[in-house]
C-alpha cells in the first residue's frame, strides 16, 4: 500500500506552536504535526505569547478559535488547520478527534476570498497518471463500503424506484465558517430550503439536517413544521450514503454533500461557493470565484481533494498514513471508542434538544 511521502512531514517542521485547538483533540494535533525529533508542539492561545514562542518558526491556528490579533502578528507564517474531508467515525461536536486534517499555508479550502493550497493545487497540479489511478480506486471504495465525512456504513444495494425527480437537500451548521465565507448572501438553511423549491418546484424534496445540529450541539435547527414548508419529507436516522443512492441530485450551499454526490453521479446544484464548485462540475448559482479557470474531471477533483491536500492518521498506529489505510480500517470496521468524555457529551446534546435550549 502506498505510504506517506516524506515531502508532508518536512512540510510541518517548522510549526513551533498551535493556536485555538480544543484541549480534546490537542493529543491528535500533535500526532499530526510532530515529528521524529522534533521539539514538543506547544499550545498556546494568546497572540503575543503564541508568536514570541514560535520564533522564526510557523503558527497553526484552527480559523474558527482564532486568537485577537493573530492573523496581523503572524503574518505569513500563520498556517490554518482544518478537519479533513474524511474526518472520522463520529462526530467532532461529540467530541471524536480528527483522524484526518488540512494543513494550509495560504488561506483555506472554505474560503473563497483568497486561494487556498487546495484551490491552487486544483488549478495548477499536472495529475500523474499514478495519482489519478489512486484517485479512481480511492473514489470507488468511498462509493462501495458508503464512507462519507463522519461514517462508514454501506448503503443498500437494492434500487429504490422512483415515481418523480427526487432532490436531497442538505442542511448545514448556519454559523460555520464556510457559510459565513461561501454563503454567497443565502440566509441559511431555510432560505436554501426555500430555494431548492423554487428551482425545483416538482420534484420530492427530502431535507436532511446536519448531523451536528441534530445533536443538539450547533446553530441551525429549525420546527419541522417550518421544513415541511418547503420540503416532502425529513431525512432523519439515514446515512448520507444511502440517501444519495435514492435521489437524483442534491441542492447544497457549502456543504461536503455536494462532493459526496458528485462521487456518487449525482447532479449537483450549488447555491454557494464551496472548493469543488467552478471546475465545470456542478451547476453553479453564485458568482464564479474568477481564479479558478480550468476544467477538471471527477478524479482530477479527487486527487487534489482527497490524496494532495490533506493528511491522514492511521488510528491503529497513530502514524502518518496516506489515504488508502485509513479508508481500509473503515472497511474493515474499525471504531473509536466510547469515551465517557463522548458519553457526556451526546448527553450535554440530548437535554439542549429537551429544553429547548439548541441555537437557531
Amino acid at each position: 500500500m502506498t505510504a506517506p511521502g516524506p515531502a508532508i512531514e518536512r512540510n510541518d517542521r517548522d510549526i513551533r506552536v498551535a493556536c485555538g485547538i480544543a484541549w480534546w483533540k490537542r493529543k491528535r494535533i500533535a500526532q499530526f504535526l510532530g515529528g521524529d525529533g522534533q521539539a514538543p508542539l506547544r499550545f498556546i492561545d494568546d497572540a503575543r505569547q503564541a508568536v514570541a514562542a514560535a520564533g522564526d518558526g510557523a503558527i497553526a491556528v484552527w480559523p474558527s478559535r482564532m486568537p485577537e490579533g493573530l492573523e496581523a502578528l503572524a503574518g505569513d507564517r500563520l498556517v490554518r488547520i482544518e478537519d479533513g474531508f474524511i474526518r472520522s467515525i463520529g462526530l467532532g461536536a461529540d467530541l471524536h478527534p480528527p483522524l484526518s486534517i488540512v494543513v494550509d499555508r495560504s488561506g483555506i479550502y472554505y474560503d473563497p476570498g483568497r486561494a487556498s493550497d487546495l484551490e491552487t493545487i486544483l488549478e495548477n497540479e499536472p495529475f500523474t497518471p499514478e495519482t489519478l489511478a489512486r484517485a479512481e480506486a480511492l473514489a470507488d471504495m468511498i462509493v462501495l463500503r458508503g464512507i462519507s465525512k463522519y461514517e462508514s456504513r454501506a448503503p443498500s444495494l437494492v434500487p429504490v424506484a422512483r415515481a418523480k425527480r427526487t432532490i436531497l437537500v442538505a442542511g448545514q451548521v448556519e454559523d460555520d465558517l464556510s457559510i459565513q465565507c461561501g454563503g454567497a448572501g443565502v440566509a441559511g438553511n431555510l432560505d436554501l430550503l426555500r430555494r431548492a423549491r423554487a428551482a425545483e418546484p416538482d420534484a420530492h424534496i427530502l431535507f436532511k439536517p446536519h448531523p451536528d445540529v441534530d445533536a443538539g450541539h450547533r446553530k441551525g435547527h429549525m420546527p419541522d413544521a417550518e421544513l415541511r414548508n418547503h420540503a416532502d419529507e425529513i431525512a432523519r436516522g439515514e446515512s448520507m450514503p444511502s440517501l444519495l443512492a435514492r435521489v437524483d441530485g442534491v441542492h447544497v450551499l457549502t456543504s461536503l454533500t455536494g462532493f459526496e454526490a458528485l462521487l456518487r453521479g449525482r447532479d449537483v446544484t450549488v447555491h454557494g461557493q464551496p472548493f469543488y464548485a467552478g471546475w465545470g462540475l456542478t451547476r453553479d448559482l453564485a458568482p464564479a470565484v474568477v481564479r479558478r479557470t480550468r476544467t477538471l474531471s471527477l478524479i482530477e477533483l479527487v486527487a487534489g481533494t482527497l490524496i494532495l491536500y490533506p493528511r491522514y492518521l492511521d488510528p491503529v498506529t497513530e502514524r502518518p498514513c496516506p489515504p488508502e489505510v485509513l479508508l481500509q480500517r473503515f472497511a474493515e470496521g474499525w471504531k473509536p471508542k466510547l469515551t465517557w468524555l463522548i458519553r457526556l457529551r451526546r448527553l450535554e446534546g440530548r437535554i439542549a434538544r429537551l429544553l429547548g435550549t439548541v441555537s437557531r
